[in-house]
């Protein structure tokens, strides 16, 4: 098998038959069905982040796949929207393409390539993996009535609570309109506040502070297409909007990303009835699998049917770059790694975060 050529542009150089060609070869395989995983977020990355890149590999002069990265300073890489993305990795033909991972490496002019969210079929990168999360799911392929069965079996009491909930918020609030698709720019920008809210009130970093991250979201929301298209998912007591989501859609997964609410309304759990409501118009779309994304959340676990596995860690290369890229990520990925298996840890670092959120909102 000869090696691939590889060339390196710029995801705006992508001609129509490669960006046709890419989502071709992520329609057909499991692993890179994802929308973070198409051409269309590739190209909305390129337009906030001058430094992506993607290596299109070819063998007889044809495309056979693409591989998107982020070019940083020393060599260092990142995957394609690395803090953001959900679903990181190459797009390559199952076939045609066997490829030596530091060749790759070195024609991308990379001695690390960073990855925090790497599905479980990327084979080119996954003997790099350093760490694998559950990411939970919600498998549609059977339609809503059969998941709201496995909901009865598995999850009752948080179905009847949130049935309840729902009730009692018509009661105090009257009727509840329900939005899948919302084009309402006004009830996005109150997402983006209430979740940039959220994460100062926890002490976490906002990333709707990142010009790029801003900018990204609201270039997404106006994409539309079948690969790749943002979806605002929002709840109002009349004109109101009470809680709402941002996510992307491919034609077969939903990939939840952004989700929030008004804490006026907390004690009505809005966000539950929101996914609840949100999931069965999923499925009613062609949704086959709701992606929840790595993280512990305890309505994750309520609302899952399943886990796939995500994988975070690096690719290097050999030499001072790839040292000094292993002396700044690897004892900070020890030392999270040390916080996540001590619960005590974990609960005493939640503790701090709460606190310096509370400093915050001073």
């Amino acid at each position: 098998m000869t090696i691939p050529r590889i060339d390196i542009v710029h995801p705006g150089e992508l001609t129509p038959g490669d960006r046709a060609l890419w989502n071709e070869l992520q329609a057909t395989a499991t692993a890179t069905a994802n929308p973070f995983m198409s051409a269309q977020f590739a190209r909305a990355v390129g337009r906030v982040r001058p430094d992506t890149r993607v290596a299109v590999l070819r063998r007889k002069r044809e495309p056979v796949g693409y591989f998107p990265y982020q070019q940083g300073r020393w060599g260092h890489g990142r995957a394609l929207g690395l803090g953001v993305s959900d679903c990181q990795g190459a797009v390559l033909h199952p076939d045609d393409v066997h490829l030596d991972p530091h060749h790759l490496m070195r024609a991308c002019s990379l001695n690390a390539w960073e990855f925090n969210h790497l599905e479980s079929g990327q084979h080119l990168f996954l003997p790099y993996s350093k760490d694998q999360f559950g990411s939970p799911v919600v498998d549609l392929t059977q339609g809503f009535e059969q998941y709201k069965n496995h909901l009865h079996t598995h999850s009752r009491s948080f179905l009847r609570a949130t049935r309840a909930q729902e009730r009692r918020m018509i009661r105090h609030l009257g009727p509840l309109r329900f939005v899948y698709d919302d084009q309402n720019r006004t009830a996005l920008r109150a997402l983006v506040d209430w979740k940039s809210a959220h994460y100062r009130r926890t002490g976490r970093r906002d990333p709707f502070q990142q010009t790029w991250i801003a900018n990204l979201v609201h270039l997404l929301a106006d994409t539309t297409s079948p690969d790749c298209s943002g979806i605002l998912s929002v709840l109002y007591t009349g004109d109101r909007p009470v809680a709402a989501h941002f996510g992307l859609r491919s034609r077969t997964i939903l990939s939840c990303w952004f989700p929030s609410y008004d804490r006026t309304f907390a004690t009505f759990s809005p966000g539950r009835i929101l996914y609840l409501r949100m999931i069965e118009a999923a499925a009613a779309s062609g949704i086959h699998l709701v992606d929840f994304g790595r993280g512990d959340a305890a309505y994750k676990n309520s609302f899952k049917t399943g886990e796939l596995m995500v994988h975070e860690g690096a690719l290097r290369t050999t030499g001072p770059g790839a040292a000094l890229h292993w002396l700044r990520q690897e004892p900070k990925r020890a030392t999270r790694r040390i916080v996540r298996e001590q619960p005590a840890l974990r609960r005493a670092a939640v503790r701090g975060l709460r606190a310096v959120g509370s400093m915050r909102e001073r």
